[in-house]
């Protein structure tokens, strides 16, 4: 087993809990950042050829992650919203098409689908908060009219962790397309399109994957692929790339027909990286020991007056976050506080948001429970 505060030598001063957010650098992939710019400074491409292979062994890591059928089927793309752009953009709609998704979801993952009103596209939102079984609601919202259900596998504020299975079931039962944001949870728990056969899965490298912001990937169904107009062109998204002086060219029948122009190769480095980690410590491991700090964290909270908890108890029911308020105090005043004691974490749902990872110390939880503790009760002594 890995020395994991080897690879991740943080400032002892700081709690981190905040990768569903943006999570820190393992060693390992903070020096292949600093080696790949070194390298660059002194000299330039020169390695170009050793760079594209880096390329090739991201795509094999990433289809290994999520278990797809081949590195063809993964696009690098700039980040979620970018992925999600290409489907929302590249799909062949009809007036009158349905986008069934979560009202209350992340930004991003509604604004694509309500921009495609002008197209006679209407997107239904089911507030997965406001119902006891949200999966059930999802499903309900289901009509002949529905092309694409598209949601998070966990809910980025609350931290419920969606039943991906039971609703690819049902799209595949019924003819309707499934997307998946899966950047609340690839990193933090395992993702196998032979238990899940979505037809796009989305992620960027920068939360769970603790890689660089700036790089994520698309997968799409080798099926789906020539289904998706194309809007963005360049060099990079030909089937010969490196024929710049060919008078004609198509676009890629792999994934790369998504990607326009020069890759980002310092990302890259990153994402590899930070990959190897996944790889060496087993995805079953991160999953295991993340719940065993979820549990310290839950029980912990437990035992401070009028917290109740946002994200489910059920362990089947969440990934990485747990999120908490306080029956009296406001979620931003606690957060705050917290923030002030540097407990790194974030204001959802009316509440604070906590995301440690599957290596974060158990010290180190014990002194936010500590912590969390202290600023409501010194915020209730000053009221």
């Amino acid at each position: 087993m890995l020395y994991l505060p080897a690879e991740f030598p943080q400032e002892p001063e700081i709690c981190y809990l905040n990768h569903a957010a943006v999570g820190p650098w393992p060693r390992r992939t903070a020096q292949a950042v600093a080696d790949f710019a070194f390298q660059n400074m002194q000299r330039g491409g020169t390695d170009y050829p050793e760079r594209l292979d880096v390329e090739r062994r991201v795509r094999d890591r990433l289809a290994r992650l999520i278990n797809a059928a081949s590195p063809d089927d993964i696009a690098l793309v700039q980040n979620t919203s970018v992925g999600l752009s290409i489907v929302s953009q590249g799909l062949d709609w009809r007036d009158g098409d349905e986008v069934v998704g979560i009202a209350d979801d992340f930004c991003s993952n509604t604004m694509v689908w309500q921009a495609l009103e002008s197209q006679g596209v209407r997107y239904v939102g089911v507030h997965s908060r406001a119902v006891p079984d949200p999966e059930e609601a999802l499903i309900g919202a289901i009509t002949d009219r529905t092309r694409l259900l598209a949601i998070s596998s966990v809910h980025f504020a609350t931290g419920y962790r969606f039943d991906l299975q039971r609703l690819a079931r049902t799209c595949r039962a019924r003819g309707v397309l499934f997307l998946v944001d899966a950047i609340q949870s690839l990193g933090a728990t395992s993702f196998d399109l032979a238990e899940v056969p979505a037809d796009f899965v989305i992620a960027g490298g920068h939360k769970w994957l603790l890689s660089a912001e700036g790089l994520g990937f698309l997968y799409i169904r080798a099926g789906l692929r020539d289904r998706l107009k194309l809007h963005q062109f360049g060099w990079a998204m030909r089937e010969s790339p490196y024929a710049f002086e060919a008078a004609d060219w198509q676009p890629a029948s792999s994934a790369r027909r998504f990607e326009a122009g020069t890759p980002n190769m310092l990302g890259i480095y990153a994402m590899d990286a930070s990959l190897s980690l996944f790889e060496e410590v087993g995805i079953g491991v991160v999953g295991r020991r993340l719940a065993d700090n979820l549990g310290l964290l839950e029980s912990g909270l437990g035992e401070i007056p009028d917290i109740e908890l946002v994200t489910p108890s059920d362990p089947a029911r969440r990934a990485g976050i747990l999120t908490f308020r306080h029956a009296t105090l406001d979620g931003t005043t606690l957060h705050q506080g917290l923030m002030r004691r540097q407990v790194v974490c974030s204001p959802r749902a009316g509440g604070v948001r906590l995301s440690p990872h599957f290596y974060t110390p158990s010290r180190v939880l014990e002194t936010t429970l500590d912590k969390i503790n202290q600023t409501i009760q010194n915020i209730i002594k000053n009221m």
